[in-house]
């Protein structure tokens, strides 16, 4: 899902914005950072997390890879390691196919109510 355009002009996002734009559990946020040591988001003084694009990006490869595709955590993990611009690709693939289907929703919704 892509990210809000007025949240672009923001460095820093909370574990709370993160979990409301990937939809997922905070817990299951930080679960993935023990698992996937691309994830690493800064933390405050208070141990506030606080999340980069970058660390965007991957949380949203990850969930690609084990939420919409379905594998599991070692075999995502593995995949990230051996072949990251591949996984990343397939994944900004799918990103751009699904902002052309909604694009096409759209018109079609203009079109029918034309008629």
């Amino acid at each position: 899902m892509p990210l809000n355009p007025n949240k672009d002009l923001k460095q820093y996002y909370s574990i709370a914005e993160v979990s409301a734009m990937f939809n997922l559990p905070a817990s299951l946020l930080r679960y993935w950072e023990k698992e996937f040591p691309t994830i690493k988001p800064k933390k405050s003084g208070n141990n506030v997390r606080m999340y980069t694009k970058e660390d965007l990006e991957e949380i949203r490869l990850v969930n690609d890879l084990v939420k919409v595709r379905n594998m599991k955590l070692a075999a995502a993990r593995e995949l990230i390691q051996r072949n990251r611009a591949g996984a990343k690709s397939s994944n900004d693939l799918l990103l751009r196919l699904q902002s052309v289907r909604e694009q096409l929703i759209a018109i079609k919704q203009e079109l029918d109510g034309i008629n």
